[in-house]
């Protein structure tokens, strides 16, 4: 141990707790460790393995309400605990199902040559690590741990430094499966922590800031390792005059507010063709008027505090800049301070331009610029004119033309009369666009291949090949 990690409560501010944090030595002792146990957890077949997930999903089953409540003391928020704590027994009840006929290897097949034939085999990387981030702690932990440890690889989970509570019943749940818990362990501190992570593993899944994100990839390019980088959004949703003006109204309300629109995936951008955009603006409005602060309890509301301290800075300045260029909030519009908690009550800004901070970087808060668009092919121009490429939504009753448009879009996942899915869906195959992401799928069946690498055996079953020297 190399000193202490406070905690605090984002609804009052106050620091409520500490963990001890991992040094440097320690983390390189628990990789050894790992590295020693995944040669046995690799040599089991994967039904063997997937058992092991099965009962780990059920050993943090009885803990469900622990993990909630630490999700809501790190979070300040109830109803996304609930949904992130189901949401990932689900996803790890799905892969100890599905893995085992995903990991079975091809039989031989013939090679061209006479006399020789391939067989395909598949080993996993030997350690991986996760660093995960403060947004969903649980989930996002999860979502590459898991196929990873089905795949057989062992795991070394770095979570945020703002949110790490969930690791203690987790912790519980997996002493009841030692042979999970022999190649899943976790390091506890702030950023050096998760450098000394990278230090030693085999491959990272990294899910964070663009920032942040290109400083793990070079690390692991200088180790010569591969990286997995899940990074930042700015998703647009497109409102086609035809829509239905209502329900594009509530699901962008949900996609943009939802864990206080604090979600990579939330909905930042809104282009509306401008037949409706008075219509949707209206609806719009009365979506978010109607959402609550959850306050005085996580219970009471809807709309939960900012978490990170240092993303309060970030909102803050993202609305005085689009204020000061002429924008307008017709709800919200600032952020309040509550018992000492900080809160951006959801916010429509209408005369909003590009060059405004809010639309051209990532805000992550309940704020919804709203713009007009002269059609079809302006929406799409405007949708693609950013660094991000995260996920998009189109709205339209015609949906050849949702698909139309969705195809246009360089964006890896796209909603079509809905918005966010890709935070509830996890079984279609997207790849981040532009500066949102780097590497192979995290959705879908796609996904366990990340940490897989492919061996061909090259089998002579017999005989001499024509191309060997000629016999003496």
């Amino acid at each position: 141990m190399t000193g202490v990690l406070a905690l605090r409560d984002p609804r009052t501010g106050q620091p409520d707790g500490t963990l001890p944090v991992d040094g440097a030595a320690e983390i390189a002792a628990l990789a050894a460790r790992l590295r020693t146990a995944q040669a046995v957890w690799a040599s089991s077949p994967p039904g063997v393995r997937c058992n092991a997930l099965a009962a780990f999903a059920d050993a943090l089953a009885r803990r469900r309400d622990a993990l909630i409540e630490a999700l809501c003391r790190d979070t300040g928020r109830w109803h996304e605990s609930v949904m992130e704590v189901d949401g990932a027994l689900g996803g790890l009840r799905r892969w100890a199902a599905e893995a085992p006929a995903l990991l079975r290897e091809p039989g031989a097949r013939p090679a061209g040559p006479p006399h020789v034939e391939v067989r395909q085999a598949l080993v996993p990387h030997a350690l991986v690590g996760v660093i995960s981030p403060w947004n969903f702690p649980l989930l996002l932990a999860l979502i590459d741990a898991v196929p990873a440890l089905a795949a057989g690889s062992a795991v070394l989970v770095k979570p945020s430094e703002v949110t790490p509570r969930f690791v203690a019943p987790l912790r519980e749940a997996l002493a009841e499966v030692p042979q999970l818990a022999a190649v899943l362990g976790f390091a506890i501190g702030a950023g050096e922590t998760g450098t000394a992570v990278v230090e030693v593993v085999d491959l990272v899944c990294f899910t964070g800031s663009v920032r942040t994100g290109r400083r793990v990839g070079e690390a692991c390019m200088r180790r010569f390792i591969p990286c997995f980088l899940e990074l930042g959004g700015k998703d647009p949703a497109i409102v086609c005059a035809d829509a239905d003006l209502p329900r594009a109204a509530r699901a962008i309300a949900w996609a943009g507010c939802v864990n206080g629109g604090q979600s990579c995936m939330s909905i930042e951008r809104v282009y509306v063709e401008r037949a409706a955009y008075a219509d949707f603006v209206a609806a719009l409005v009365e979506e978010a008027k109607a959402l609550k602060l959850a306050h005085p309890t996580p219970r009471d509301g809807q709309i939960g505090p900012i978490i990170s301290a240092a993303q309060v800075a970030i909102v803050r300045e993202h609305l005085a800049d689009a204020q000061a260029r002429g924008a307008r909030a017709l709800t919200g519009g600032e952020v309040l301070d509550l018992d000492g908690g900080a809160w951006c009550p959801p916010t429509v800004l209408v005369d909003v331009t590009p060059d405004m901070k809010v639309v051209a970087e990532e805000t992550f808060a309940t704020i919804l610029p709203v713009m007009p668009v002269d059609d079809e092919a302006d929406a799409i121009a405007r949708a693609n004119d950013s660094i991000y490429g995260l996920s998009a939504a189109v709205f339209t009753r015609d949906l050849g033309r949702a698909e139309r448009i969705a195809r246009r879009l360089h964006a890896g996942a796209i909603s079509l009369n809905d918005a966010s899915l890709t935070a509830v869906i996890h079984t279609g195959e997207k790849q981040s666009f532009k500066q949102s992401g780097l590497g192979g799928s995290r959705m879908g069946a796609a996904s366990i291949r990340r940490f897989l690498r492919p061996q061909a055996l090259l089998v002579n079953t017999g005989g001499d090949s024509p191309w060997w020297f000629p016999p003496r």
